[in-house]
């Protein structure tokens, strides 16, 4: 009772935090996914054993440099230009420090710092992108909380329908609880939640909406089971215990930190 009581609350004020964060205003928004990526990078780097602050770096100059643009709505174009080349100079740099250091086991050492950036802070770049893909480079707060919203959908519906329902194992032995019935079960919950989502989320068209749905209910179960195999790998059941009862910000934000790559593609796109 006691642990259902610290998830309760402690889920409760992470949905709200974040709710508000991205309703309030985009500064807010900037501010806790800035956060949130850096929480995930410390989770991240520890559970692969890597202690370097390239990570943070890369990310810090990518993050704040490119969303300083966006408060000053400057086109999503112009900001790449300038992250893609802060990017360069700091993984150059990288390169240059690691050639001088006296570290064994170079190219593993720079592959994990590789892998926290193509896993961490692109996706974290990419995601506080999404709300300002629109013509009007205007701060579309509907847009990335509604990805959100079918982020929690499709989870909590997989989870459902897995449990009372599931036979048939996703893929076991990474993680042995998903069923493929539950992941239709989330799909089609993504998909119905989209529909309703577009009569109030005008920001977006319900097609964009179906097409964000089943990016979402593909990709983010894709990105829980690569969270999953590196925490297997790790040998830890959680990233960490910094949300009570819930594990840590990378088990809560595995599912969108894949989708929002595919999702900022496809809103590039159209």
């Amino acid at each position: 009772m006691n642990n259902f009581l610290t998830r309760l609350i402690s889920g409760t004020a992470y949905v709200s935090i974040l709710v508000f964060s991205i309703l309030f205003s985009k500064i807010t928004f900037l501010s806790l996914f800035f956060i949130v990526m850096m929480f995930c990078l410390f989770e991240f780097t520890r559970m692969i054993k890597l202690k370097s602050v390239f990570p943070y770096l890369i990310g810090f100059l990518s993050f704040i440099f490119g969303n300083i643009l966006n408060v000053e709505d400057v086109p999503s174009r112009v900001i790449f230009e300038y992250v893609g080349v802060i990017l360069f100079l700091t993984i150059f740099s990288s390169f240059a420090w690691i050639l001088f250091a006296k570290k064994e086991e170079i190219v593993s050492h720079l592959g994990k710092i590789f892998l926290s950036i193509v896993y961490i802070v692109i996706p974290f770049v990419l995601m506080a992108q999404i709300p300002f893909l629109n013509n009007d480079i205007n701060y579309a707060r509907t847009a990335i909380l509604g990805v959100f919203i079918l982020i929690w959908c499709n989870d909590t519906f997989a989870y459902l329908v897995g449990k009372n329902f599931g036979k048939i194992k996703l893929l076991e032995r990474i993680s042995p609880n998903k069923t493929v019935e539950g992941f239709f079960g989330g799909m089609i919950a993504c998909f119905t939640a989209s529909y309703f989502m577009a009569q109030y989320f005008t920001d977006l068209s319900l097609t964009q909406w179906i097409v964000i749905a089943g990016l979402v209910s593909v990709f983010g179960v894709l990105g829980d089971l690569i969270e999953s195999m590196f925490k297997r790998q790790a040998g830890i059941k959680d990233s960490s215990n910094l949300i009570p009862g819930h594990g840590g910000f990378l088990d809560r934000f595995d599912s969108v930190i894949f989708a929002a790559p595919f999702i900022f593609i496809y809103l590039q796109i159209v």
